[in-house]
């Protein structure tokens, strides 16, 4: 997949690299308009420039859909975090931030994604001996970290737009959620006590479903205890749950699908299974536009990803003017229902899917007519 270059960016597209570590990054700063490019730094073994710059353009987006004064950046370091020791994880953390140093906090602010939270963004502002570098940091270190929940609230706000406006009662609501890092964990909560039906949960390992519903507290303690939420099912000893795979997940018959995960997960093998009335982008392009717009023609309502995620970088925001944790659940809430009308209002009233109807709205914002 080429790079796309258009007005708004990027502007800078950059690779580092770390002889004494063997630390191997990349760095898309997408566009600056609105301020110093805002975007976490993601740890996988096969992160590469074309999808840092699809990320990097969805914070530009993002950013502007949700008025910051931020635009839009993204980072990735090339690295198995699972097979690094803490030692050597932390030596390529701070290898990459001090590539970066002389584009911080002018062009770049960073923030965690996957595999790397609050410990590592410790790192990263400690190395470069600036608090102004990046977001999600500890609390000890005047953080808002991600763990709170914030781009788990975000989700849930969304949605609760979206269920309103389609007359669906989230009290009587089946939901699955593809992924139980910090963002399916929180959301799924979150649902849990409006009420709704928790009834499928996944991890790298497979997929939990009882269509009575889950036991969400139970599920993230043998999570955390016995590494997957599949062990659930031990936990059960023949009650209602059974163990899926997880391309299962997607055709199940629930009212809302949260794909939390990795990108792309929902593709031409199972778009046409999909049975859910509104898909929540909880994770960053966890579909590919042409799928997108196929569902959406089918009727269902997708929530774009740089519209339901937004929670993370508000409370971003929120942290970097040295707001506090009250503030930032308000402010999350504020934006995230006001955007999410905005969208479903531009999509119906122009006959166009949701994303396309956030993107007009953010280039607007970008453009300065708005």
């Amino acid at each position: 997949m080429a790079l796309e270059y258009n007005w708004l960016g990027p502007e800078k597209v950059l690779q580092v690299y770390d002889s004494k570590t063997g630390m191997k990054g990349i760095v898309v700063i997408d566009n600056t308009k609105k301020g110093p490019g805002k975007g976490g730094v993601r740890m996988t073994p096969d992160v590469s420039v074309e999808e840092v710059a699809g990320l990097a353009r969805a914070m530009s987006y993002k950013t502007a859909l949700a008025d910051l004064p931020f635009g839009g950046a993204k980072g990735g370091i090339i690295a198995d975090s699972k097979k690094l020791t803490k030692e050597e994880k932390e030596k390529i953390v701070r290898a990459y931030a001090r590539s970066l140093k002389n584009l911080i906090p002018e062009e770049y602010v960073s923030a965690p994604d996957m595999y790397m939270g609050e410990h590592e963004m410790d790192l990263f502002a400690n190395e470069i001996e600036g608090k102004e570098s990046c977001t999600g940091k500890s609390k000890s270190q005047g953080g808002l970290p991600h763990e709170l929940g914030s781009t788990g609230w975000g989700v849930v706000q969304s949605i609760k737009v979206y269920a309103d406006k389609l007359g669906l009662d989230l009290n009587q609501s089946k939901i699955a959620i593809e992924g139980f890092g910090e963002v399916g964990a929180a959301a799924g909560r979150f649902l849990s006590d409006l009420g709704a039906k928790i009834v499928a949960v996944s991890d790298s390992k497979g997929t939990i479903f009882d269509k009575k519903g889950l036991d969400l507290e139970k599920l993230d303690e043998i999570k955390k205890e016995k590494g997957s939420v599949i062990n659930y099912r031990d936990y059960e000893k023949g009650g209602g749950s059974e163990i899926l795979e997880n391309k299962d997940l997607f055709g199940l018959d629930v009212d809302v699908l949260i794909p939390g995960a990795r990108p792309y997960v929902i593709d031409e093998n199972n778009v046409d299974k999909i049975k859910a009335k509104i898909i929540a982008e909880a994770a960053n392009i966890p579909i590919k536009p042409e799928f997108e717009e196929k569902l959406h023609k089918k009727g269902i309502w997708i929530i774009p990803d740089f519209l339901c995620n937004a929670g993370g970088v508000i409370s971003s925001y929120v942290e970097y003017i040295g707001g506090g944790e009250k503030e930032m659940f308000e402010i999350i809430t504020e934006k995230i229902n006001k955007n999410s009308a905005l969208v479903l209002e531009r999509a119906e009233k122009e006959k166009i899917s949701p994303r396309k109807a956030g993107i007009n709205i953010a280039k607007e914002r970008l453009e300065n007519k708005e």
